[in-house]
């Protein structure tokens, strides 16, 4: 079994993917929109996206819960329902937000997607809920990632086919605004005893940090660059054989 899940990472990894979708603002491409993902598609790569939990229990792609930086309005998006999600425009442009089934369905059959489950407060487990009753029928590659344990530990549980990341950074140098605990843990990896991904996304400028060496190397564990934004981390992080998330260039 660990054998299958090792190929299906090689898989994915073979693949670079655009994060938040290839984006452009000037090209009213704003980020974690069908526009930008079609772009990305367009340009034969795979995306990584965020997805919140609305309150009618439908999925948006967005990255902030906030909606003040990504369409000026200063309201929560889990306070939102699909419907009410029509009335907002991305970043100055004519993009909505997209629903996870809108980019399911352009992504399906064509590229791989890197889904990052955005849990806020102590939803996680209705959100990993809500996501695997639209993921469970997709016919697509995909894996999921999480900054927050909880969600891997009920993918752990529950569906422990589906492929699923750490994602982490060093938060002891750039604080979570959590606590010193929680970004001890964080950025320790320690949980990962208990979670068990099958790929760590840690931040690349951080991947000197002792516990991602440790870990990766100790189990073995594929790696994942977050963000590359430069030609040269490009093929630096693809000479280690990581899964690359690039922004701000066509690798």
């Amino acid at each position: 079994m660990k054998k299958i899940f090792i190929e299906r990472m090689r898989k994915l990894a073979s693949w670079d993917y655009a994060h938040r979708g290839l984006h452009d603002i000037a090209a009213a491409m704003p980020e974690n929109s069908i526009a930008a993902f079609k772009a990305a598609l367009d340009n034969g790569y795979g995306a990584e996206l965020d997805i919140h939990l609305l309150k009618d229990g439908n999925l948006a792609v967005i990255h902030d819960s906030s909606l003040l930086r990504t369409a000026g309005a200063d309201v929560i998006v889990e306070d939102l329902t699909v419907e009410d999600i029509e009335n907002y425009r991305l970043l100055g442009s004519d993009e909505k937000i997209p629903s996870l089934q809108n980019v399911l369905a352009l992504f399906e059959g064509r590229a791989p997607l890197v889904i990052e489950l955005k849990a806020y407060k102590n939803n996680a487990a209705a959100l990993c809920e809500a996501a695997c009753k639209v993921l469970d029928n997709y016919k697509g590659d995909y894996c999921i990632e999480s900054f927050d344990p909880r969600c891997l530990r009920w993918f752990k549980k529950n569906r422990p086919h589906v492929l699923r990341g750490q994602l982490s950074q060093n938060f002891l140098k750039s604080p979570s605004g959590l606590g010193k605990i929680v970004d001890f843990f964080l950025t320790s990896l320690i949980l990962n005893a208990v979670t068990r991904p099958h790929f760590i996304a840690y931040r690349f400028s951080d991947m000197g940090n002792f516990p991602y060496r440790a870990y990766t190397k100790l189990f073995k564990t594929q790696g994942a660059a977050w963000t590359i934004n430069t030609e040269a981390d490009y093929h630096e992080a693809k000479s280690k054989n990581l899964l690359v998330i690039f922004e701000s260039f066509k690798p």
